[in-house]
């Protein structure tokens, strides 16, 4: 039996004609780590919603362990999965602890106060995410990135063993990002579930078992990153160039074709005026001229050895 299971889901938004989501089906097994890639309005949030009872949808189940999640109380909904959103919000100075702390509350009674067990799961949350220096600092004096890591520590301490993601990286510095997927990777091995959706394909290559690609509210391709994160259909989901190229045999990046093209130091100025050009994609990138020819390193045009 699949963990979450979503049937033929259809969903639009009452201010909208225009269907958000058109027959989607996606089964997700416990333990794995799904991205899910696709444009900006393509979806992707609107299915993160409607995995969380935030959204019903007009068509369609979506179910967690075989039941159907319209039949779940939000406690029982919180303490099998915790959300961390693309932008949160706080007017209050809570502290990050606070913050963090917040994530027992489906353990609670109305009236209820931490134990030293809900400190203890919240403590060992920020020290894996190495924030625990920021324990006593106000939430709103925080930088974007430590806001996320806040939330994501918040969604660590709540229980638990499913995290859905929305663009969790974002505002994260390069460190901190890397730092993320591998704490990402610890919990999956620890049996933890993770959907995450993302504008970086190099994230699902890294650390992901499944990519969901979605394109106008249907699932363009749904398997394996490395087989299906390729120059073909990242071309037809982005409209963009793109190399997908193996470094040292280990591990893969995508790279725009108006850079991999290029290869010496002299054309840097070539290259930001191929970034400027105007017009359609397909068109700017077949009218680019190169001043030198590239010449393809002996170990393939598609490795890079460091």
């Amino acid at each position: 039996m699949p963990h979450i299971s979503i049937k033929n889901i259809y969903f639009s938004y009452e201010n909208k004609k225009k269907t958000v989501l058109n027959g989607i089906n996606l089964d997700i097994a416990r333990g794995e780590i799904v991205t899910l890639l696709g444009p900006n309005g393509c979806g992707k949030s609107t299915l993160i919603k409607l995995m969380l009872g935030l959204l019903r949808p007009e068509k369609g189940d979506v179910c967690i362990d075989g039941i159907d999640i319209s039949c779940l109380d939000s406690k029982t909904i919180s303490r099998t999965i915790a959300y961390v959103p693309q932008i949160h919000r706080s007017y209050f100075p809570y502290s990050v602890l606070d913050i963090v702390l917040m994530g027992r509350i489906p353990y609670k009674t109305f009236f209820y106060r931490y134990t030293k067990e809900d400190m203890s799961i919240a403590n060992d949350a920020m020290e894996r995410l190495s924030i625990v220096h920021l324990a006593e600092r106000p939430y709103t004096e925080l930088s974007g990135g430590e806001r996320q890591l806040t939330i994501v520590a918040r969604a660590i301490t709540q229980g638990a063993k499913t995290l859905i993601m929305d663009e969790p990286a974002t505002g994260l510095d390069y460190g901190n990002q890397l730092r993320l997927l591998e704490e990402m990777i610890r919990l999956s091995q620890e049996g933890y579930t993770f959907i995450k959706s993302t504008h970086s394909p190099e994230h699902a290559l890294w650390i992901a078992d499944r990519a969901v690609m979605i394109k106008n509210g249907t699932i363009m391709a749904d398997g394996r990153c490395d087989l299906i994160i390729n120059s073909e259909n990242m071309f037809e989901l982005y409209n963009a160039k793109v190399k997908v190229m193996w470094v040292n045999d280990a591990f893969q990046i995508c790279v725009p074709r108006v850079v991999s093209n290029f290869s010496q130091a002299d054309e840097i100025i070539d290259r930001k005026k191929a970034f400027v050009m105007k017009g359609d994609s397909r068109d700017s990138y077949n009218n680019i001229v190169v001043s030198n020819p590239v010449v393809e390193p002996p170990y393939g045009k598609d490795k890079i050895k460091l």
